[in-house]
C-alpha cells in the first residue's frame, strides 16, 4: 500500500505531539489534584492543631470552645468531631456515645499519637469527604482526638473543571499543531517533488534542469549536490557531443585526405601499367606517388604518436640542451616554408639558456608550433624566444599572423580540431593532431603551455619546462 510522504510526515508529527500532550495532560491533572488535596489537608491540620492548642487541659470538657470553632468551621464547610480514648464520639453532643469506625491501621496510628490523613473517603460518611484525625495524648496516655471532615464535592468539581479546560486547551493545541504540520509537510513535499521531477527529467536525458538549493537543511544541500551533478553531466554530454562532432569531422577529413592521394596513386599506377604515361612524365609521376605515400604515412604516424603519448608509452630521455641550438635547427628546417609565405624567422635567446628536455620531442614540439605559425602568417615575422626563469625555462613562439578567434582558443588543443576548416594543404598537422600532440608532450615533460591571440594581430605560444632537479635556481624575478 502506497502512503504519500506528506501523510507520513503529518502522522509522525501529530503522533509525537498527541502522545506528548496526553502524557503532559495526565501529569498536570495529577499534579493539580494532588495540590488541591494537599491544600485541603494542610487547612484541616491547621484548624485541628489550633483547636487542640486552645482546648489544652480542658480536652473533653470545654464544649464552649468547640461550639465557637464549630460555627467558624461550618462556614468553611468543615465538620468537627471529638472522640475519646475508646473511639466514641463526645462532641457534638447529638452524636455522643456513637462509635467512629476506624480501621485497624488508623487506630494503630492514633494510639501512637500519629495523625491520620485520608484524601477521599467514600464509606464512613453520607458523602465522600477528606478527613484528618489528630490524636490528643497526655504523657503516654491517649485521651482521644478530634476528627475534621470536609466534603470533596467542591474540590472534585474544581478538579473536573480544570480537567475540562485542560482538554479544551489540548484540543486547540492539537488543531494548531495539525495546521503547522500540514504547512511544513507541504513545504517539504514540494521541495522533494521538485527534486523528483528534476531527476525524472535527467533520466529522460534533459541535463539543463536545475532546482532551487540552499544550505538551510539537508534537502537544500541535496538540491545543491544535485545541481552540481547535473552540471557535470551536462558538461560531460557537451564534451561527448563535441568529441562526436570532431570525430565525424575527422572521419570526413581523413576520408577526403586519403581519397585524394589514393586516387592519385591509383591513377599513376594504372597509367604506368598501361603505358599511358609518356616516358618523359614517368619520373614526375613516381615522385608524385612518393609524395602522396609519405602524406598517408604521416597521417598514420600522427595518430599512432598521439595514442602512444596518451597511453604513456613514450619514454623521455631528458638532458640539458642549449636552447639556441634547437632554435637554429628549427629555423633551418623551416626556412624554405617560411620563404614560400614570405615570412622571416627571428631567434631571440638569452646567453647560455639551457632547457631540460628530451631532444627529439622538444624539436617535435617546436616544429609543430612554428609550422602552425608559418601556415597562418604571410609577409610577417615569427619570433623564437627563450629565457630562464626562477624554476623553469620559458619558451615563446610569437607570430604576426591572422590570429585565432577567441572562441577557438580553448579548442585548438582538442584532437581533430581545426580552427580553419577549409585548410587542406598544411604540410604538417593537416588532420588537427599537431597541437594536441604538442600539449601532450609538454605535459609529459611536467611543463605547461599557454596561448594568447588576438584576431588579426597574431598569436603567442608560451611553454614552461621545469629545470633539471637539484640545479641551482635563478633568483625570482621581481
Amino acid at each position: 500500500m502506497k502512503v504519500k510522504y506528506m501523510y507520513q510526515q503529518m502522522l509522525s508529527h501529530l503522533g509525537i505531539i498527541t502522545v506528548a500532550f496526553l502524557i503532559l495532560s495526565l501529569l498536570v491533572s495529577q499534579y493539580v489534584e494532588s495540590l488541591v488535596y494537599k491544600n485541603k489537608e494542610e487547612e484541616l491540620i491547621s484548624y485541628g492543631e489550633q483547636i487542640l492548642k486552645d482546648l489544652n487541659n480542658n480536652f473533653l470538657t470545654d464544649t464552649f470552645t468547640l461550639n465557637d470553632y464549630q460555627d467558624v468551621l461550618k462556614k468553611r464547610n468543615i465538620y468537627l468531631t471529638m472522640f475519646d480514648s475508646n473511639g466514641q464520639i463526645v462532641y457534638p453532643i447529638d452524636n455522643r456515645n456513637l462509635q467512629i469506625q476506624f480501621t485497624e491501621k488508623e487506630w494503630e496510628q492514633i494510639s501512637q499519637g500519629k495523625r491520620v490523613v485520608v484524601n477521599v473517603d467514600f464509606n464512613r460518611f453520607e458523602q465522600a469527604v477528606s478527613l484528618v484525625i489528630l490524636p490528643y495524648k497526655k504523657g503516654d496516655y491517649l485521651l482521644g482526638g478530634i476528627l475534621l471532615t470536609a466534603p470533596v464535592s467542591g474540590t472534585r468539581e474544581m478538579i473536573q473543571e480544570f480537567n475540562s479546560y485542560l482538554i479544551i486547551t489540548v484540543c486547540i493545541a492539537l488543531g494548531i499543531s495539525f495546521i503547522i504540520s500540514w504547512f511544513l509537510s507541504k513545504i517539504h513535499v514540494r521541495r522533494i517533488k521538485q527534486l523528483q521531477k528534476a531527476t525524472s527529467a535527467v533520466a529522460r536525458g534533459d541535463y539543463n534542469v536545475t532546482v532551487r538549493d540552499s544550505d538551510f537543511d539537508e534537502i537544500g544541500e541535496l538540491a545543491s549536490d544535485f545541481n552540481k551533478m547535473v552540471g557535470k553531466l551536462r558538461k560531460s554530454m557537451d564534451e561527448i557531443e563535441s568529441l562526436e562532432n570532431r570525430r565525424r569531422q575527422f572521419m570526413a577529413d581523413v576520408s577526403h585526405e586519403m581519397r585524394t592521394p589514393l586516387t592519385t596513386i591509383s591513377g599513376i599506377i594504372e597509367g604506368l601499367r598501361n603505358n599511358m604515361i609518356p616516358e618523359s612524365e614517368k619520373e614526375k609521376g613516381l615522385a608524385l606517388v612518393s609524395q602522396e605515400t609519405k602524406r598517408l604515412i604521416r597521417l598514420v604516424n600522427e595518430n599512432l604518436d598521439y595514442e602512444k603519448i596518451r597511453s604513456n608509452q613514450v619514454k623521455l630521455n631528458k638532458e640539458e640542451i642549449e636552447l639556441i641550438d634547437v632554435f637554429e635547427i628549427i629555423k633551418d628546417q623551416l626556412a624554405i616554408q617560411a620563404e614560400e609565405r614570405n615570412d622571416e624567422i627571428v631567434v631571440d635567446v638569452e646567453n647560455d639558456t639551457m632547457v631540460y628536455a628530451d631532444y627529439d620531442r622538444l624539436v617535435q614540439i617546436l616544429l609543430n608550433i612554428t609550422k602552425n605559425s608559418i601556415q597562418f602568417t604571410e609577409n610577417g615575422l615569427i619570433t623564437l624566444r627563450g629565457r630562464e626563469a626562477a624554476d623553469s625555462t620559458v619558451i615563446e613562439i610569437e607570430d604576426t599572423g591572422i590570429g585565432i578567434d577567441p572562441k577557438d582558443v580553448e579548442n585548438i588543443w582538442h584532437r581533430f580540431y581545426k580552427a580553419d576548416i577549409s585548410r587542406k594543404s598544411n604540410p604538417f598537422g593537416e588532420f588537427g593532431l599537431g597541437l594536441s600532440i604538442v600539449k601532450q608532450l609538454v605535459l609529459l615533460h611536467d611543463g605547461k603551455i599557454d596561448v594568447k591571440s588576438e584576431k588579426g594581430k597574431g598569436t603567442k605560444f608560451t611553454i614552461w619546462l621545469p629545470v633539471k632537479p637539484n640545479k641551482p635556481l635563478l633568483k625570482a624575478e621581481e
